[in-house]
């Protein structure tokens, strides 16, 4: 039988950039991981090995590290604007490019005071710890007339010990679980949410204040949302970040519920109740994988549902 060739892409994946830029002695850090996908006109690479309309991987590489001190990078969603409007509009066979991003945040360290024999604590602008909190996600897509710009973050982990409950579920011949009215609820939360930004360049967000307001958003409604399931805190904390932010129209979770039991102490003759202050298990796995996408009234979703497992 024929064969037809389908979709396809191509591109040079997880490039390592990282940028200093120096304020006289004050260093600031972007470190980012960059992966390019191209796609367009490439049949003839595919059929007969042409690659006449291919842009070799080795040069979107060697754009990224290019772009990074020409642009500079002020956010991860503007360094890859600039990205991939370069790739299509250069290149007549590209008609799309997807730039994802990862970034790694870093903390500036301090010197011990300044009274040390070695560079004091004023003098020290250079030095820097690696973050652990999250790391931040971007990924801008453009097909030569319009973006789509997602944001979001992964491996946020956050935990409440009270206000949680989980009760009144189905149960049948295999339920074993009991209803809990004073349980933890952990989770590290994966997220994208999608602007309504498509280029014009007058109503462009301010993508690190937009970023971290998104941020500052789902964490407030995570610690003010009495819970009666996971899956009620992930509709109330994406709700805050549609309601509050007007350039964000969808934002999408994927929560695996890490899970704390109440470990059985009663054969030591040990009462285990969570208001004496309980001692729990962690299980890593199995986990509850709870999704949620949450809209703006009247929007179409976009964000595809497998993004959040990235």
């Amino acid at each position: 039988m024929p064969t037809i060739l389908g979709q396809n892409q191509y591109g040079k994946a997880e490039n390592r950039v990282v940028k200093i830029t120096r304020d006289g002695d004050t260093h600031h850090i972007k470190d980012l991981n960059v992966s390019v996908a191209l796609s367009g006109d490439l049949d003839d690479v595919h059929y007969n090995g042409s690659n006449a309309n291919c842009l070799p991987t080795d040069t979107t590489k060697n754009t990224c590290f290019a772009f990074a001190k020409e642009y500079g990078i002020d956010s991860a969603e503007q360094y890859g604007i600039h990205l991939a409007r370069h790739f299509v509009d250069s290149q007549p066979s590209i008609h799309r490019a997807r730039i994802r991003i990862e970034e790694y945040a870093w903390e500036r360290i301090g010197g011990s005071d300044s009274n040390s024999k070695f560079i004091g604590a004023d003098e020290v602008k250079h030095s820097f710890v690696r973050k652990g909190q999250e790391t931040r996600l971007a990924q801008i897509t453009y097909d030569g007339e319009k973006f789509e710009v997602l944001s979001g973050l992964k491996d946020l982990t956050v935990m409440n010990s009270t206000n949680s409950e989980f009760w009144g579920y189905i149960k049948d011949k295999y339920t074993t679980l009991q209803e809990d009215y004073d349980r933890i609820l952990a989770t590290s939360l994966s997220t994208w949410w999608r602007h309504n930004w498509t280029g014009d360049e007058q109503r462009m967000p301010s993508w690190e204040r937009s970023y971290e307001q998104a941020k500052k958003h789902i964490l407030h409604a995570f610690v003010e949302t009495y819970s009666l399931s996971l899956q009620q805190t992930l509709y109330q904390m994406g709700s805050r970040v549609i309601n509050n932010r007007s350039e964000i129209d969808e934002i999408r979770f994927s929560a695996p519920n890490k899970h704390h039991f109440r470990q059985d102490l009663t054969p030591f003759g040990l009462d285990n109740e969570a208001k004496d202050g309980a001692v729990y298990y962690a299980a890593d796995r199995p986990y509850g994988l709870i999704e949620a996408t949450i809209l703006r009234d009247g929007v179409e979703p976009k964000i595809p549902v497998d993004m959040t497992n990235l």
